[in-house]
């Protein structure tokens, strides 16, 4: 757990995928994780975590149902799914919560509006 826990501390955000080798939706998954890799490069990180192989993990982020998808910036989760998403939903998704991490570390809210006349 302990690497684990350095990966999602990085600066750079990290997808855990939460999966078994059984479930048809997690196979899916890992083609739709592949493209982000390929797409992505090393601006968003993929990790995949079989919770029958690692119990603990999925466990301390309570995993009920696979597949589960994290996103993870400097330790801190900023979003959750379970279950399948494709391609087009998944960069979406991402890109919204990277854009809304980003404006808050910058101090501005999108329920602020600026000072002046």
């Amino acid at each position: 757990m302990d690497t684990f826990n350095q990966l999602i501390h990085a600066d750079t955000p990290v997808l855990v995928d939460f999966y078994t080798d059984w479930c048809v939706p997690c196979r899916q998954m890992s083609d739709v994780l592949q493209q982000l890799k390929e797409r992505r490069g090393e601006g968003v990180r993929v990790l995949r975590i079989n919770v029958e192989k690692e119990p603990p993990i999925g466990a301390f982020y309570s995993v009920q149902s696979i597949p589960t998808l994290i996103l993870f910036k400097n330790g801190r989760p900023l979003w959750r799914q379970n279950g399948y998403l494709d391609y087009s939903d998944l960069t979406r998704v991402i890109d919204m919560v990277l854009a809304q991490q980003n404006r808050l570390s910058y101090g501005s809210s999108p329920d602020r509006e600026p000072h002046g006349g």
